[in-house]
């Protein structure tokens, strides 16, 4: 017999708790995009008027955060759709796909910025005259820092919070852009501190700082990739479900566990075995008990299928006698 266990939690208080969860996904979000708009302004201007490529580079990568927000904001409302006829296990893998594309836009943001810096050092090499960085391209690469850094801590524990992958990885993406203007401030800074000869040092900031950009991008599409493939969840996460399954009584030799990752939640497949001679209502009893616990560990959206096998009994053998030779 199999049983595909159904949620038993109340519809009522899921809806309430994924409104709650989409409201606090949203005011994090806003939030970002407010502050990475205005720093996209900033600093476009100050890499213009400041002759800095460091700067223009940075700017792009702020306008690569306001578009992830844009995107987290779309795709996080599509996410928390309840399941319908034609998603019978929810929407939760736009989540992921969101965060999919927020790694792909740092990895090509990433790219650019490496491509335009080694542009300018390659020139300089060649003996052309590189453009001194102005002090406003310095001044807005300091409080980007400030701001990043800040947006990026307050990000983090609210995605924790809210238990969303997309938050997590936004949160990423501002300490990404924290990161690379601390590269940018000192390549600036040097460049304007040390004369002509050191101006190079604004597109070498500019350069390092790709290589933080892409491997944050590549940090946040490797585990999309993995729950886009299937993949199953970790080891012990898989021994810690065995080991609730068999905590109950009469419950043996749990196999054929399959596992995976849909958004934010887990889906659980896995093959028990049970005394084939107790009553139908009695073994469907226990498998609830055993769904039921298993959303108490890994949340009320759980997907879980139980299939339940009579225990393999040994035939009993009498003594054989020994045959005469």
């Amino acid at each position: 017999m199999f049983y595909i266990c159904k949620m038993n939690s109340p519809k009522g208080a899921d809806e309430i708790a994924n409104k709650i969860r989409e409201k606090g996904i949203y005011k994090v979000t806003i939030i970002g995009s407010m502050v990475n708009f205005m720093l996209v302004v900033f600093k476009f201007i100050a890499g213009i008027w400041g002759h800095s490529a460091a700067m223009i580079a940075d700017a792009v990568h702020s306008l690569s955060d306001f578009i992830t927000d844009v995107i987290v904001i779309i795709f996080v409302r599509i996410s928390n759709k309840p399941v319908d006829k034609g998603h019978d296990y929810g929407h939760g893998k736009y989540e992921t796909m969101a965060t999919a594309i927020i790694g792909s836009i740092l990895l090509l943001v990433g790219f650019g910025v490496l491509w335009n810096g080694a542009s300018e050092i390659i020139s300089f090499i060649k003996g052309e005259t590189l453009q001194s960085p102005g002090i406003l391209a310095l001044i807005a690469a300091i409080l980007s820092i400030i701001a990043k850094e800040i947006l990026y801590r307050y990000t983090v524990i609210k995605g924790k919070q809210l238990n969303s992958q997309a938050v997590t990885a936004n949160a990423w993406h501002h300490r990404s852009d924290a990161l690379s203007s601390i590269g940018t401030a000192i390549g600036i800074g040097g460049a304007i501190l040390l004369g002509d000869n050191w101006r190079v040092l604004d597109p070498i900031a500019a350069v390092i700082v790709s290589f933080f950009i892409m491997k944050v991008s590549i940090q946040l599409l490797i585990p999309c990739l993995d729950e886009l493939l299937e993949k199953s969840l970790p080891d012990d996460v898989e021994k810690e479900i065995e080991s609730i399954v068999t905590s109950f009584d009469g419950v043996k030799q749990p196999h054929n566990l399959r596992t995976r990752r849909i958004g934010n939640h887990y889906a659980i497949e896995i093959h028990i075995r049970m005394d084939g001679n107790i009553s139908l209502c009695e073994a469907h009893h226990t498998a609830t008990q055993i769904e039921n616990k298993l959303k108490d560990q890994y949340g009320q959206d759980t997907h879980i299928g139980i299939h339940v096998e009579p225990i393999k009994s040994i035939p009993k053998t009498g003594n054989i006698p020994a045959s005469n030779k």
